[in-house]
């Protein structure tokens, strides 16, 4: 299990999740990025932007893909 924040994934924040895998931590923060802007939090719009761009421009968002799975590779066990 290892911990990553908001913040180290791009977003605004220091909401901590954890997972197993780097696509866990990485589906928790799409969704916490959902959340916060749906709630009106403004600080979390351009990172949430930024996830959904991803996904419509596939060859850039994997380079964030494999960053960030390697950071999360490379952060020490809970």
């Amino acid at each position: 299990m290892r911990t990553m924040t908001c913040q180290q994934m791009g977003g605004p924040c220091d909401q901590a999740f954890q997972g197993e895998k780097a696509d866990d931590v990485i589906n928790q923060q799409d969704q916490h990025l959902k959340d916060m802007v749906a709630a009106g939090d403004e600080a979390h719009v351009p990172a949430n932007n930024d996830m959904r761009g991803r996904w419509k421009h596939p060859i850039k968002g994997m380079g964030w893909y494999k960053d960030t799975k390697k950071a999360f590779a490379a952060l020490p066990e809970d």
